[in-house]
């Protein structure tokens, strides 16, 4: 599969957009049939051309963008839909800083960004922030402390870095906040992972 490209993203935000109008729309049920059928003949159209299952774009390419190299991520990839609307670049000294803005789709408490989403992004974050300083791992462990409401549509500001390793252990910590007030942080431990054992336990090790 060839990496993925404008067109992807151009779809991948197309397909947010509707995912946020299905959880707030205040549509009748006629205007949600005509919706869903112009949808699935997209998906009738594309259906031909969709191997069941193929690998994308190798999780350690030359690029040392994390957009480049995680463009299917279902956190950060800017060509999946499932992904927050988040952007990602690491700084001069390998520190990874994100930017997000999420809506309705997102919500947990009312008004406020789910705790499991926010898991996932610190997941994606932290890990990015190990692959920066070349000990790419698997998660092991993450200590989550919700500090305060972390808000919707309010814009948000995410920082990751590496702080180590210990044997076959990585560590590695990340803040959300939003403007001044801190919402959360995180603690990872990540286990750096033997790839020959990985793909005989049935795993694909990344390229």
């Amino acid at each position: 599969m060839s990496p993925p490209g404008p067109a992807h993203e151009r779809l991948a935000e197309a397909v947010r957009r509707i995912t946020h109008q299905l959880v707030c729309t205040e549509a009748d049920p006629e205007a949600l049939g005509r919706a869903a059928a112009a949808i699935e003949a997209v998906a009738d159209d594309l259906a031909p051309v969709t191997p069941e299952w193929t690998l994308s774009v190798p999780a350690f390419s030359p690029s040392k963008a994390p957009h480049d190299y995680f463009p299917f991520s279902p956190q950060i990839g800017l060509a999946n839909p499932l992904a927050p609307p988040v952007r990602v670049l690491v700084d001069d000294d390998g520190v990874v800083h994100g930017t997000a803005n999420l809506d309705g789709a997102y919500e947990g408490p009312p008004g406020c960004v789910h705790g499991g989403i926010i898991a996932s992004l610190f997941d994606e974050m932290l890990g990015i922030a190990n692959i920066t300083a070349e000990v790419g791992a698997m998660t092991g462990t993450l200590t989550i402390r919700y500090r305060s409401p972390t808000p919707l549509r309010t814009d948000l500001t995410l920082t990751a870095r590496h702080v180590g390793v210990d044997g076959r252990k990585v560590r590695a910590e990340g803040t959300i906040h939003a403007g001044d007030r801190l919402c959360a942080e995180c603690d990872g431990v990540f286990i750096i992972v033997d790839h020959e054992r990985w793909r005989a336990a049935g795993g694909a090790a990344p390229a």
